[in-house]
């Protein structure tokens, strides 16, 4: 599948969308750990992307990402852009030892998860030749490594299987109909593609061609406005389509335009059928 990417020369904001898949993921836990994103650890711009914290340090979790998990628990996500590179590992650890130092905990009750969307062949040799650790892959896509005092596992999260990990693995860039479609439905029973903003806003925006293809294919049952108000932003058409409104003269002008731009899109016309068509214009029939 061809590689989707934004637009705009703006990053697509990975890390939020990464703290609300993890929240979602563990949501049977939601209870019993808290959830720092972002955590400082001093003065200085040194902030850890997840720290999620066992209220109750006995919990046992039976959710196949969290099994390693003790007490305190860091996390570092890599975009799917990006890779985890040897020098970014020790960085990681260094978080975790300095986490330790300043908050007196030992680290026997901290692990560390790396979570990024590719296999890290570079990092994975490089431990095992030059540092004598074992690998090991406890489950689709997870992997442990042993021979250091703080637990650590590495999550692929494209190798996770969409059943299990439906959030993590959507944190993706190249995502395939299926999951594309499982992501959306579940957010449709939920109720929460408005809670789930920057979660949807991420994958939305890095895979616009794909979500589209999937909300076609769902024949307007999937009543995701906010979704398809995103795809509008996206591709430049809100101003637009809020001039159509006006330059038919509407009685509520701006909406009613939005609102028939909205409609249109539910019955099966493409964004693009929309950007072509005229102010004042009438549509075509949708192909």
């Amino acid at each position: 599948m061809e590689q989707q990417t934004a637009p705009s020369s703006s990053p697509i904001p990975w890390h939020p969308a990464f703290v609300q898949a993890l929240k979602l993921e563990l949501e049977q836990y939601q209870d019993a750990l808290e959830f720092t994103s972002e955590y400082q650890l001093n003065a200085e711009p040194l902030e850890i992307d997840l720290v999620i914290v066992k209220k109750t340090p006995e919990l046992l979790i039976e959710k196949n990402i969290a099994r390693i998990f003790k007490q305190v628990n860091i996390l570092e996500y890599k975009s799917p852009e990006d890779y985890f590179s040897v020098y970014d590992f020790y960085k990681v650890l260094s978080y975790a030892y300095l986490y330790a130092a300043l908050n007196k905990t030992d680290t026997r009750d901290m692990t560390v998860s790396i979570i990024e969307t590719r296999y890290p062949r570079e990092l994975f040799t490089y431990l095992g030749k030059e540092q004598n650790c074992c690998v090991s892959m406890t489950s689709a896509g997870i992997y442990v490594v042993s021979g250091y005092p703080v637990a650590i596992q590495v999550i692929e999260s494209k190798k996770l299987l969409f059943e299990e990990n439906l959030w993590l693995k959507g944190l993706s860039n190249d995502l395939s109909a299926a999951v594309a479609g499982a992501i959306l439905e579940e957010s449709r029973k939920r109720e929460r593609v408005a809670e789930l903003g920057a979660y949807i806003h991420a994958i939305l925006r890095a895979n616009k061609k794909t979500i589209w293809e999937v909300f076609k294919m769902a024949e307007g049952t999937l009543p995701l406005d906010e979704m398809m108000t995103e795809l509008m932003e996206e591709f430049g058409l809100t101003a637009k389509w809020e001039k159509r409104g006006e330059a038919r003269g509407e009685a509520r002008g701006k909406k009613n335009g939005w609102e028939e731009a909205i409609g249109l899109l539910k019955q099966g016309y493409t964004l693009d059928q929309l950007e072509q068509m005229s102010p004042g214009g009438t549509p075509n029939p949708a192909s």
